[in-house]
């Protein structure tokens, strides 16, 4: 994953793991566990459509299979029917580390002294590049600029004075966890079991979740157990959400079931956690579950939030499809405007944002919407998105609604400004790309066509996410806002 690579301009997601096992006594051809991967992925394929991966184990033997593209392109029947074994982990890849090539397809797999490992890795190092000559130093050598493949040759290390040899990757992962603070959700595959690992601060999403079956008289009987980046990947295989890994948690599944490890605090205790806020912005799908509240919901407050904070004069409130439909729903319940759909979007178009260069991105938002004329036209509109990062995407859509005869177009952003890079494995520009840094909204508005333009603030997000957050035992539930505050959880290597 790749700040520092070329071209690496677009506001971009990192990553998606995956993970499965099937439980004792159960039948691994009726199980399917390469075609359960193979779903979980498809489920989280809006974290990263560059490559994709499957891994599979039965203890002894691996099978692998990787591909560039989307999930549905990279796998055929007969790949999944090839991959054999009772556990497996799968990744989706956005680079943010590492070029887009077959080389850099996860997850990695390497043999050690302690039998053979796979990794999977959702992030960003923040301290990636001392670590990469901590290795290199070792006499280790690298093959890619990828940090996941620096995550796993570092797990494959001797395990710290006074720890048991053998195969002892519980010592290894702390070992690693002790190096690196920020930023990843980790699954790592050996020959007894499937690792989840969160990073102390719990920037990047990871849960757990069991598969069941239906047996006599209705009742339900487990026959596995899943780990994923987002809840949503669950139910295309008949599994439910167990909970979220914790921040710093290790978390082991095994045939017999999972078991909680450890969990390692940040270096400095008095840190608080600090999950990736533009989840529930952007970046997961609306069905997914973080920290016990449904994005969808958090989304639509954001919405409700927005129109208490920047109430526009208009006929309707309407959306960009499809991320920021949830914040329009809540605008208009609050505002009391209606809500009157004005775009149209082509499905077979892809996220702009997760195009890897700027024309493909430019072109994708021509091709991407159209406008629903009869609905709008002689209206004012009050037009909600999620974020604005360059306003490239947002202005065309201002141009196509006016030409097809809207009177105004109120933009509201259901986001604060993004005004900071983020090294933690969401591949934000630079400040120097960044609009909000020079203009304000008003001139922002006059930039893109709007007549009117205002940002929900960082604090009217803050609220519209804790305020659904269930208690845990009175767990201090931390965000990290660093692309728009600046404030970085963790020190930054420069």
């Amino acid at each position: 994953m790749d700040m520092h690579e070329e071209n690496s301009y677009a506001l971009q997601d990192s990553c998606g793991v995956f993970g499965c096992i099937a439980a004792e006594n159960v039948d691994l051809t009726d199980f399917g566990l390469a075609n359960n991967i193979f779903l979980g992925l498809l489920g989280i394929q809006h974290r990263g459509q560059e490559s994709a991966g499957i891994v599979t184990g039965d203890g002894d033997l691996i099978y692998q299979h990787k591909g560039m593209g989307l999930v549905s392109n990279v796998f055929k029947e007969e790949d999944i029917k090839s991959m054999k074994g009772f556990m497996g982990i799968g990744h989706n890849r956005y680079s943010t580390m590492g070029s887009s090539k077959l080389v850099n397809c996860q997850p990695f797999v390497v043999d050690t002294a302690q039998n053979w490992i796979a990794v999977a890795h959702n992030g960003e190092l923040v301290n990636a590049d001392s670590l990469r000559q901590k290795v290199l130093a070792s006499n280790v050598g690298l093959s890619t600029k990828s940090d996941s493949e620096l995550i796993t040759q570092l797990l494959s290390r001797r395990p710290p004075c006074g720890e048991p040899e053998g195969a002892n990757w519980r010592a290894r992962i702390k070992m690693l966890m002790n190096d690196t603070q920020c930023s990843y959700a980790l699954a790592i595959l050996t020959k007894d079991g499937i690792f989840g690992v969160r990073d102390p601060y719990g920037n990047r999403p990871l849960c757990v979740g069991k598969i069941l079956r239906s047996i006599e008289h209705g009742a339900m009987e487990c026959v596995g157990w899943v780990l994923s980046s987002e809840s949503c990947s669950f139910p295309s295989m008949g599994a439910e959400k167990m909970y979220d890994v914790e921040p710093g948690e290790i978390v082991h599944l095994t045939r017999k079931g999972v078991s909680h490890l450890e969990i390692v605090q940040p270096l400095r205790a008095e840190d608080p956690s600090a999950f990736c806020i533009f989840e529930y912005v952007y970046f997961a799908r609306a069905d997914t579950f973080f920290e016990g509240q449904m994005v969808y919901n958090v989304r639509e407050e954001c919405g409700r939030q927005l129109a208490v904070e920047a109430r526009a004069d208009a006929d309707l409130v309407s959306t960009v499809p499809e991320s920021a439909t949830p914040a329009a729903m809540g605008y208009a319940q609050t505002s009391g405007i209606p809500y009157v759909e004005v775009l149209t979007r082509n499905r077979y178009v892809g996220r702009t944002f997760i195009q890897p260069s700027t024309r493909l991105r430019k072109l994708g938002v021509g091709r991407k919407f159209g406008p629903l004329t009869a609905n709008f036209v002689g209206k004012r509109i009050v037009l909600v998105d999620d974020s604005i990062v360059r306003g490239n995407t947002i202005s065309p859509i201002i141009k196509v609604l006016r030409e097809a005869g809207a009177a105004e177009v109120h933009v509201r952003v259901a986001s604060p400004p993004v005004k900071f890079p983020c090294y933690m494995g969401i591949n934000i520009p630079t400040k120097e790309e960044l609009i909000a840094n020079f203009l304000s909204p008003d001139e922002l508005a006059k930039h893109v066509g709007a007549d009117s333009l205002a940002y929900l603030s960082i604090e009217g997000l803050h609220s519209a996410v804790r305020k659904g957050i269930r208690s845990n035992n009175n767990k201090q539930y931390g965000h990290c806002t660093a692309c728009l505050s600046g404030k970085y959880p963790v020190e930054l290597e420069w």
